[in-house]
């Protein structure tokens, strides 16, 4: 039975549509929906973040299953009932998944009244750029909030927010909804269900990671054809890159199903993990990727799931689950410390995300989190996917809990998780 892995990435960034104006970042700052507080970020003088590309598991599936003949789905209710239009889009939470807040999130920038492209232009030094009608100049920048943009084709639905080059969710890249314009900005090529292990996708039917790669080679054909080489090298170079997976090899393919038990031990499928990951890091650095977040695992024993499948009678977290996530995630900081230092121009940062989940688990009430241990679809102890279904009656207050489903962490989960990373990582990117 499929347990979709729980909250693995985040990482900041802001997403820049290609249009005719040329955008330059010098600073931004998140504003965090559901959540009054803001984090200030200041990135290095002349820096450019064109788009966000995302592979990986649940977290950042944005939709990819929604055309797959596989059970592991999230596009039917109560999935996205606090979505724009209460829309069930494929997206296992509630509302929406981190890389929609990661997109969502930029409030300041700064807009070169250049009329050029910004590859035309090359990652210059602007000494003086206009913000929202106000010169600047240097890293001085008045803040000043976007509106936010719409969620599907930029063309023609908004046309003050596809100027300003903001846009509110992060498309799945099979959505056959998008405009070109949406590719220049960045997709998810994320399949729920999936993982570094091959094993993984095939259990459930859904994209692996070389079906990823694979989209990700016609997605940049597509590039080139779009704005052509020299641009899409460009926006490759220095967009940011998410890859979030590893939670459903342990969760699933390791301890609920159990079919690598008999070929590996713990540690050595923590090694198998990792250097899948290595691998699938080099093809898209390869391919044009330099600035890559890699996501650790969370602490996958205190996933309402896992509590319930190896926490006993009193459903505590399964320690032995929280020790393989802590085995894997050591191994693979080491591989991405080691690529980075490697891999010529490249940033690859681990990102980690057991630890600061482990504390809201932990401290709920610190967080205005009450219930932790179960999710708000049905009993929230084992439904997920197509068991937390509209047949089953929801908690009447998902904002009360750190989980949607049995798996996947609420809107307000994920929320409070950004907060708790936001800004740890950043400067590590540049």
């Amino acid at each position: 039975m499929y347990l979709p892995y729980m909250m693995q990435p985040l990482i900041i960034s802001i997403k820049l549509s290609w249009s005719k104006s040329s955008l330059i970042i010098f600073l931004f700052s998140f504003l965090l929906l559901g959540d009054h507080s803001r984090a200030r970020i200041t990135l290095p003088e002349g820096v450019t973040v064109p788009a966000v590309i995302a592979f990986g598991d649940s977290i950042v599936d944005q939709g990819a299953n929604n055309n797959l003949k596989t059970m592991i789905k999230a596009n039917f209710p109560p999935y996205g009932q606090d979505f724009p239009d209460q829309m069930p889009t494929g997206r296992f939470t509630n509302n929406k998944t981190p890389a929609d807040m990661i997109v969502m999130s930029a409030l300041d920038f700064i807009k070169s009244d250049d009329t050029s492209d910004v590859v035309e232009a090359g990652v210059e030094k602007y000494k003086e750029l206009v913000v929202h009608g106000k010169k600047v100049r240097g890293k001085k920048v008045v803040s000043t909030p976007v509106q936010e943009s719409s969620s599907r084709d930029v063309e023609g639905l908004n046309p003050e927010a596809e100027e300003l080059g903001i846009k509110e969710i992060l498309p799945a890249y099979l959505d056959p909804s998008i405009g070109d314009k949406e590719y220049l900005t960045g997709v998810s090529f994320a399949s729920g269900g999936s993982g570094y292990d091959p094993q993984t996708p095939k259990i459930v039917d859904v994209l692996s990671f070389d079906d990823q790669l694979k989209q990700f080679r016609e997605y940049i054909e597509k590039l080139k054809g779009m704005v052509g080489e020299e641009k899409t090298q460009f926006i490759l170079e220095n967009s940011l890159f998410l890859v979030v997976a590893g939670s459903d090899d342990l969760a699933n393919t390791y301890f609920t199903i159990g079919i690598r038990k008999l070929e590996y031990d713990i540690p050595s499928y923590a090694g198998l993990m990792a250097s899948s990951a290595s691998n699938f890091i080099q093809d898209i650095y390869k391919l044009g990727a330099r600035r890559i977040a890699v996501f650790g695992a969370p602490p996958i024993g205190c996933v309402p799931s896992q509590r319930t499948l190896g926490g006993g009678g009193l459903r505590v977290c399964a320690e032995e689950y929280n020790q393989a996530a802590q085995i894997y995630n050591s191994k693979l900081q080491r591989v991405t410390q080691y690529l980075n230092s490697t891999l010529a121009q490249s940033r690859i940062v681990y990102i980690d995300i057991y630890n600061p989940l482990l504390d809201i688990i932990e401290n709920p009430l610190q967080y205005g989190i009450q219930v932790v241990d179960k999710g708000c679809c049905g009993t929230g102890n084992i439904e997920v996917a197509i068991l937390c279904n509209k047949l089953l009656p929801s908690c009447s207050d998902d904002s009360k809990y750190l989980f949607w489903d049995s798996y996947h962490p609420t809107n307000k989960g994920y929320t409070i998780l950004v907060n708790r990373v936001l800004g740890k990582y950043v400067n590590d990117f540049f």
